[in-house]
């Protein structure tokens, strides 16, 4: 029997929620804490309402932007999420192919299941998600190959000292299976995330024991230094750390909580997007990442001020139900929603969308009891 086509994300989430192992699915839904954060990132995209324009010739549209310098087929980007594999054995490889076929870049993870090497050979136009390590030998290194490997920009995740408390992976004791490893680190450095153990993350554990707590400014003006890609800021959401951020000469700043997966009651991305907007101007570009599941919230994210936005949870689900040609379903939906959006929003192309007007919708007064 033919399976019917997905006409949205949430169609592709339901297929993936079907196939993945319930441990797999955890971590790859879950947040941390009590998920308050994961929520809102949806719920305030779902606030957000769109003052469309009329009688605008919308008949020729494109959807064609420049992302951190380099064109790409529309305003969204591949965010960096850790082990593909989970989802598909041929993991950031399908993904990143899938991403150079819809024309958008693809973000390789310090924690991929696959080496910089062999994603930057897809001939995706890769940017290289880079973790601060304790190892600075290694730090150096995985620069040094993103540079060599052709990575076109550098994107260094700055809100993670550690992994946020993630309560369904602590409860499933959850470890990743043999053959799914962190591909661009030392085996050793690695193999802590496969030693599963009752009332802990493995994946916790391995990022406790990797990552550097002690990031700050002067190491992103020292990064500055020593690379001569792009560099991209993620998980800024105050205003005032993206004009500091802007001052240091980066490309791009991603206004992000992680997903919900860091510290959890965070405000939801996109509250602080037009702040931030405002506080860099037009020295930096401007991303959002956190909840987006069509092409509505990618115009309604442009609306808001962002220059583009990152996709992550979405592309797994894909990967999960149908393997790269799921990856590619995905991104497509994207862009024919976008398209769609644009279109009877009154835009021929994102930058007519900067120019929209938004409504929040007014939370309701709590009510007094006597």
């Amino acid at each position: 029997m033919t399976r019917p086509v997905p006409l949205s994300l949430a169609d592709v989430e339901r297929r993936a929620a079907a196939v993945l192992p319930p441990e797999v699915w955890d971590f790859v839904a879950g947040g941390s804490g009590a998920e308050t954060t994961l929520a809102a990132n949806r719920a305030a995209l779902d606030e957000i309402y769109l003052v469309p324009r009329m009688l605008r010739d919308v008949s020729a549209r494109s959807s064609g932007c420049e992302l951190v310098g380099a064109p790409a087929a529309m305003p969204v980007a591949v965010a960096p999420v850790a082990y593909h594999r989970l989802a598909h054995p041929e993991g950031e490889l399908a993904a990143a192919r899938a991403a150079r076929r819809a024309g958008v870049p693809f973000t390789a993870a310090t924690l991929s299941s696959f080496p910089i090497e062999q994603i930057t050979a897809t001939g995706a136009e890769t940017w290289f998600q880079l973790y601060w390590l304790k190892d600075r030998a290694q730090r150096l290194d995985l620069i040094r190959r993103a540079e060599e490997a052709g990575c076109t920009a550098l994107m260094l995740t700055v809100d993670v000292p550690w992994m946020g408390r993630r309560l369904r992976d602590i409860r499933n004791g959850f470890a990743l299976p043999a053959e799914v490893t962190a591909a661009n680190l030392t085996e050793a450095a690695g193999s802590a995330a496969h030693h599963a153990g009752t009332g802990r993350s493995a994946v916790a554990a391995h990022t406790a024991l990797a990552f550097a707590p002690d990031l700050t400014w002067d190491d992103v003006a020292e990064l500055r230094g020593t690379t001569r890609l792009p560099i991209i800021l993620k998980g800024i959401l105050a205003p005032e750390d993206a004009a500091l951020a802007a001052g240091l000469g980066v490309d791009a700043v991603v206004v992000s909580n992680h997903g919900g997966r860091q510290l959890d009651g965070a405000v939801p991305a996109v509250h602080l997007l037009g702040e931030a907007r405002e506080a860099v101007g037009d020295t930096c570009q401007v991303l959002l990442d956190g909840g987006i599941r069509s092409g509505l919230d990618v115009l309604r994210s442009l609306a808001r001020g962002a220059d583009g936005v990152l996709v992550g949870r979405p592309l797994i689900w894909g990967l999960a139900a149908d393997g790269e040609s799921g990856a590619e379903q995905v991104l497509g939906l994207l862009a024919a929603e976008l398209d769609d959006a644009l279109g009877l929003a009154g835009c021929a192309s994102p930058a007519d969308a900067r120019t929209l007007r938004t409504v929040t919708r007014p939370r309701p007064c709590p009510r007094e009891h006597s």
